[in-house]
């Protein structure tokens, strides 16, 4: 009965040991994430055409769940102290920076991102943009410590580092939001003001019907899918590793063909985004490329995980092997 609280609370343990300053920052989500959602229970404003508080409980939420898998990502960085010192702190500092600052605006009733409507809201939003930057290119010196990190186990190895490198891509993605829409522009020669400058949706504008939960646009493209997707290949990757660990032959292979499917469906995400059209409704272009995308996927993983080493590969005979 006592287990589960226990192995939860030796891997709280294991994180803060790795780095307090960034398991502080996950867990200080959990008491953001429960008001957000008492917000949404309590507060009927709407923000942009959604709940007031969505998008703090969805910022929580990511920066939770992107503190703790960092942590435990530096447990394989023992060799990277400064490294993992430096980029965690920046990490903490930037997420703590950044949901306080998008609950901030949702309790002032008022959008984030991409609002320059006033000097304050210009700043926040110029605030938010660059420390989001910086830590995208904190996160790349991870990237490359994983890549020079030898691993004993490959498939893990190849999960973290193809993990952390779509996740970067994903990062980068958010970079297509910030300009000005075409919309945006003319609207600003003709009132001689720019109070919005950006926005998420491709074809349409922001606050359109969306989906729940996500409130992703079903009428337009939203580059919100493919950012989200391609920041959480961090958790994906590696949970595929971890399900592969009693397969060992097959799993160094079968992960690296989940990495190239995973990079494959985030690009077509972004490609479909891009294009305008809304995640529900593919066109007939798209769904062909989706269809390929999904064949493809299923034969090269099942391949890979049916075939047998050559040369009589035994988990054993491989224990000691450094990728």
């Amino acid at each position: 009965m006592n287990r589960a609280p226990y192995t939860v609370s030796a891997a709280v343990a294991r994180l803060w040991k790795t780095d307090a300053p960034l398991t502080i920052a996950g867990l200080a989500m959990l008491p953001v994430l429960t008001f957000a959602a008492a917000g949404l229970l309590l507060d009927p404003r709407l923000i942009a055409g959604a709940p007031a508080w969505l998008k703090p409980a969805k910022f929580a939420a990511s920066a939770l769940i992107y503190s703790l898998t960092l942590t435990w990502m530096f447990g394989y960085l023992d060799g990277w102290v400064r490294t993992r010192r430096h980029v965690g702190r920046i990490t903490a500092g930037v997420f703590v920076l950044e949901v306080g600052l998008v609950c901030l605006q949702a309790w002032r009733g008022t959008t984030s991102h991409f609002n320059v409507g006033t000097p304050f809201d210009a700043v926040v939003f110029s605030v938010m943009g660059v420390a989001i930057v910086g830590q995208t290119i904190a996160s790349g010196f991870v990237l490359v410590a994983l890549w020079r990190q030898p691993f004993t186990d490959r498939a893990l190895g190849t999960a973290l580092r193809t993990g952390m490198l779509i996740t970067l891509l994903g990062a980068a993605s958010a970079g297509l939001m910030t300009q000005p829409t075409a919309a945006q522009l003319r609207d600003a020669r003709e009132s001689g003001t720019l109070p919005v400058a950006g926005a998420h949706t491709v074809g349409g504008m922001d606050g359109g019907p969306g989906l729940p939960g996500t409130n992703w646009s079903t009428a337009h493209g939203d580059l919100r899918v493919p950012h989200f997707v391609g920041l959480h290949a961090m958790q994906a990757l590696p949970l595929v590793a971890f399900l592969m660990r009693r397969r060992r032959s097959a799993a160094p292979r079968t992960v690296a063909r989940a990495a190239v499917s995973y990079g494959a469906l985030f690009a077509l995400l972004l490609l479909q985004a891009l294009r305008g059209e809304p995640l529900v409704s593919p066109n007939p272009v798209m769904l062909a490329l989706f269809a390929a995308w999904g064949a493809l996927s299923i034969v090269g993983i099942w391949t890979a995980m049916a075939a047998r080493p050559a040369g009589g590969w035994t988990a054993s005979s491989k224990a000691a092997a450094v990728y």
